[in-house]
């Protein structure tokens, strides 16, 4: 199909349309499709400031690092007082941190169940979408993140410190992982936000205990000014820091995060379309010329 496209204001509402519908589908484009995406936006866009001195340094032990290639770092054990306890390759270097771990988002979705990770990685988008998600991903030590593992939080008053002067504790027989306080309000609201939002499972005890967190350490100036940061990229803030929703025991799922295939293969043409119709009609108005439907928009 082909217009001709009118002046002045009538012109002025098409295009305002068009951009409207294009923003709204870019909030949905801008955020990261995979964990390697993810990692580059995180070092680039998130922490880049939070290396030295920072806020609260790596999640779980409070130590400085250094950047180190894309993505990566290292840490000086001796300076932040960390003991490696088996892991030496690990125990000195930073890695990207799923507060709630990826085998948890897989686990209810069917390439996991066909395959795990890696075949979740190659043939579901929407995992990957969930595994890219940047409010869920910290900076810890390697060795932290292997010894959490994919262990549930808890409280562990009569378990020793086992990484030196760092705070966090787990429970190897139990498999518990209670992160130091700093990061027990962190903890929480991440959880709240990637449950609320995926619709994952959450035990009553977990809830309680998170509960319990989120009253006993409250957000945070760098929190919040994590949040801000993230919110440029995914479209959107976890609530739960904001204040625009608060968890209460039996708290019904949103589900916003929560598509299949089929829908997520609609949104990503549904926004190439409007680029395209987009493009023809800022194209048309500078030239004066007949403007085109683009055939992409006709299927």
């Amino acid at each position: 199909m082909s217009y001709r496209l009118p002046r002045s204001r009538s012109l002025l509402k098409i295009l305002a349309v068009a951009i409207t519908l294009f923003f709204g589908y870019s909030a949905f484009d801008s955020a990261p499709k995979t964990f390697s995406q993810a990692k580059v936006i995180v070092k680039e866009q998130i922490y880049f400031d939070q290396n030295k001195n920072g806020a609260i340094g790596t999640i779980y032990c409070g130590c400085d690092w250094q950047w180190v290639g894309k993505t990566g770092g290292r840490i000086d054990p001796k300076v932040c007082g960390y003991k490696i306890r088996a892991i030496p390759s690990r125990g000195k270097r930073t890695e990207m941190e799923h507060v709630v771990p990826a085998s948890w988002l897989g686990k209810q979705r069917q390439c996991w169940k066909d395959g795990g990770r890696k075949n979740c990685n190659q043939t579901d988008p929407v995992f990957n979408l969930m595994e890219a998600d940047l409010h869920n991903l910290t900076i810890a030590i390697g060795e932290l993140n292997a010894d959490r593992s994919n262990y549930r939080f808890g409280e562990l008053p009569n378990a020793p410190l086992q990484h030196g002067q760092c705070k966090s504790k787990v429970d190897f027989n139990k498999r518990v992982f209670e992160p130091r306080d700093e990061a027990k309000g962190i903890a929480a609201r991440i959880n709240f936000y990637m449950t609320d939002r995926y619709d994952l499972a959450m035990s009553e005890q977990q809830q309680r205990l998170f509960m319990f967190w989120d009253k006993q350490f409250p957000v945070t100036a760098w929190e919040l000014k994590r949040d801000r940061r993230i919110a440029k990229s995914m479209g959107h803030s976890n609530e739960f820091v904001t204040g625009a929703q608060r968890w209460t025991l039996g708290h019904e799922n949103s589900k916003k995060g929560v598509m299949n295939s089929v829908e997520y293969s609609f949104i990503n043409k549904a926004h190439s379309v409007l680029q395209e119709i987009l493009d023809a009609i800022q194209s048309a108005a500078s030239s004066g010329e007949t403007f085109t439907l683009p055939s992409s928009a006709n299927q």
